[in-house]
C-alpha cells in the first residue's frame, strides 16, 4: 500500500513537475543556463517532498508549515519556467505542459493551507 500523502492532488502534480524538471535538464541543458537548471530542480523537488514530510509528521501545524513552504517552492518554480519560457532555455510547450501542473498544485496547496494553517 502505497503512503497515503501519495492520494494527495497537489503531491500528484508537484511530483509531475519535478518529473518535469529533470527530463528538462537531461534533454535541455547548456552551460549558461546551468543554474537555472539547478534551481528549478531543488525548487520542485522541494514542492514535493514538503508535501510528503510535512504528511508524515502527522501533526496539523507542522504539516500546515511544510505546506507553505512547499508552496513558497511552487511560487519559485512557476517563476523559473517563465523565465525559462522568455528566455528561449526551454520550448515553450515543454515549458508551459509543466507550469499547469506546477499552478495546479499551487492553488491546490493554497487549498490545503486554508484547511491546515488558517490565518487569524
Amino acid at each position: 500500500m502505497p503512503p497515503a500523502h501519495r492520494s494527495l492532488k497537489a503531491w500528484i502534480e508537484a511530483k509531475e513537475v519535478s518529473r518535469a524538471a529533470y527530463r528538462a535538464a537531461k534533454r535541455y541543458w547548456t552551460p549558461p543556463a546551468s543554474a537555472i537548471f539547478s534551481q528549478l530542480q531543488r525548487s520542485a523537488l522541494s514542492i514535493q517532498l514538503n508535501i510528503a514530510e510535512g504528511f508524515a509528521l502527522a501533526d496539523y501545524g507542522r504539516f500546515g508549515n511544510h505546506l507553505a513552504i512547499a508552496y513558497g517552492s511552487a511560487v519559485e518554480t512557476d517563476d523559473l519556467l517563465e523565465l525559462a519560457i522568455e528566455e528561449e532555455i526551454l520550448p515553450r510547450e515543454f515549458a508551459e505542459a509543466a507550469l499547469i501542473r506546477c499552478q495546479n498544485s499551487e492553488r491546490l496547496l493554497l487549498g490545503l493551507l486554508k484547511r491546515y494553517r488558517p490565518i487569524g
